[in-house]
């Protein structure tokens, strides 16, 4: 699986001539619902056809764009992008989490529910390497009005310090495990305000329900429904603190459907109710 993304990279960097607009996404607004936002980077590189979105135009506000093969979007940290997916198109998406770097590849046919083909990959991220300071200085580069040429410079760095990582094996049925496990988390912080289980996630990685609840016992020291439950409570906060979102709100957009749920579970990881927290900021 490794060898998909480090070719593909590798291909992109080549044609680096027909790297055509790169889009930064923001978040001084209120996201639309069902946005993604997570509290890590990620690069968004538009294979084929057309991927539509909204994202924070700083003179505009929240827009609808048309990005287009060769095109990239650069979501910092907290800043959301709302894809549309009805269209024709294949998307090679990057996620720089705090421990691991994932990889996704999704391609999708317009007017159908479900994509046609998805590949992932996860690899340990290098702590303490030039790659910390070249997320930072896009994520600088991103609150800037004037950002060519930089953001080539830095993307294409972006690139090549990526594609270095995924070409490192994973030889041992350890490392591997690690990576699954890594890949999991990712899937579970992108999707966490969605209705995903155990048996979801399972039948999505393709290993059985038991092998899922022992991988995070051993790899996360804690349960699935714990790490789950942390990644929801995380973003709520988030939300809390930054946003107006009324309570219901917050709970959907967090995955929980039973708000009332949502408020036993936010007092018990956290020590104060939703209401409570809010004020604190």
């Amino acid at each position: 699986m490794s060898d998909i993304f480090h070719n593909l990279i590798g291909i992109l960097i080549a044609e680096k001539e027909n790297l055509n607009r790169i889009w930064f996404a923001r978040d001084k607004l209120t996201p639309p619902q069902f946005s993604y936002q997570v509290n890590f980077p990620r690069l968004e590189l538009v294979i084929s056809g057309e991927y539509k979105n909204q994202i924070e135009d700083p003179d505009l506000g929240i827009v609808d764009v048309n990005i287009r093969a060769g095109d990239v979007l650069y979501i910092p940290p907290n800043c959301w992008n709302k894809p549309d997916w009805n269209t024709d198109c294949s998307v090679l998406s990057l996620l720089f989490g705090q421990r691991q770097l994932g990889f996704s590849l999704v391609s999708k046919r317009k007017d159908e529910d479900t994509f046609f083909d998805i590949q992932k990959h996860s690899v340990k991220t290098r702590t303490g390497h030039a790659i910390d300071n070249i997320l930072a200085a896009l994520n600088a580069l991103s609150r800037e009005s004037h950002q060519k040429p930089m953001d080539e410079y830095l993307l294409l760095a972006l690139m090549s310090y990526s594609q270095l990582m995924v070409s490192t094996p994973a030889n041992s049925s350890k490392k591997r495990s690690e990576a699954l496990y890594q890949g999991i988390c990712i899937y579970i912080q992108e999707n966490f305000h969605r209705g995903i289980t155990r048996a979801s996630i399972a039948t999505r990685f393709n290993i059985s329900a038991n092998h899922l609840s022992r991988l995070f016992r051993q790899q996360g020291h804690m349960t699935l429904a714990n790490y789950i439950s942390q990644v929801r409570i995380e973003r709520a906060k988030f939300m809390l603190q930054k946003y107006n979102f009324r309570l219901n709100e917050v709970a959907t957009r967090c995955g929980y459907k039973d708000v009332n749920y949502f408020f036993r579970v936010f007092k018990h990881k956290t020590g104060h109710t939703p209401n409570e927290y809010r004020r604190l900021r």
